[in-house]
């Protein structure tokens, strides 16, 4: 089992930043790819980023590339996502999902290969 916790989601203006956190729990952090995904009202979750389990190897969604960043920190069990020049659009609950990848290049962007799920956290980005 791995328990995700996800935090610094909140209410920001258009063109601000946001900071999630996610802390892992439980099995070895670094056996797993993480994952960033989120859902807005009335729309299916979707993918948002991706990270390898130890090489770093990361992949976004077309539309926060180049404003979102993650990243992870092994020592500390954490995976980060960093989001700037935020807009009404990007107003979602945001989860962070643990996927125990078979290489250390693996990744997936599909939420059904995910195998644990955080809570969520709100991020609501107002015009």
């Amino acid at each position: 089992q791995v328990q995700l916790v996800e935090s610094g989601g909140g209410l920001v203006q258009s063109g601000g930043s946001l900071r999630l956190s996610c802390a892992a729990s439980g099995r070895t952090f670094s056996n797993y790819a993480m994952g960033w995904f989120r859902q807005a009202p009335g729309k299916e979750r979707e993918f948002v980023a991706v990270i390898t389990r130890s090489v770093g190897t990361t992949r976004y969604a077309d539309s926060v590339k180049g404003r979102f960043t993650i990243s992870r920190d092994n020592g500390k069990n954490t995976v980060y996502l960093q989001m700037n020049s935020l807009k009404p659009e990007d107003t979602a609950v945001y989860y962070c999902a643990a996927y125990r990848s078979s290489t250390i290049y693996t990744m997936s962007t599909y939420s059904d290969q995910y195998e644990y799920w955080g809570q969520g956290t709100q991020v609501t980005v107002s015009s």
